[in-house]
């Protein structure tokens, strides 16, 4: 299985994910999240994909999240104001990015990581 690692190199999630497929030998390809920004479109095939809540593609740990005053506006956007939103700013959607086949994951629990990927 060959994936779409989209990361910061700067994150230190991103380099113990990085570090994660290297060590169990998973093929992929690497995308800096800042330079190439994910967009709408891609965003909404991977929750489509993904099966999981939209607020899970979201950083809320960032700065810009703060900024933004995010925690308060996001409860009452759309899925589709909030994918447009994420598609502005790479610092806005959570990371790493790990995109499959079959799979979609946001951040980095080993555990879940390893039930999806390792097949």
């Amino acid at each position: 299985m060959s994936i779409l690692f989209i990361e910061y190199p700067k994150c230190t999630t991103c380099k113990k994910a990085k570090k994660w497929l290297d060590d169990h030998g998973i093929a992929y390809e690497d995308r800096h999240i800042k330079e190439q920004n994910p967009t709408a479109e891609e965003l909404a095939v991977w929750y489509q994909k993904s099966g999981i809540p939209i607020k899970r593609f979201v950083n809320t740990s960032g700065m810009l999240y703060r900024e933004m005053n995010l925690k308060d506006k996001l409860p009452t956007m759309t899925d589709e104001e909030i994918l447009e939103l994420l598609a502005t700013d790479g610092m806005l959607v959570k990371r790493p990015l790990a995109i499959g086949d079959d799979v979609v994951l946001t951040g980095f629990k080993e555990a879940e990581w390893t039930e999806k990927l390792e097949k």
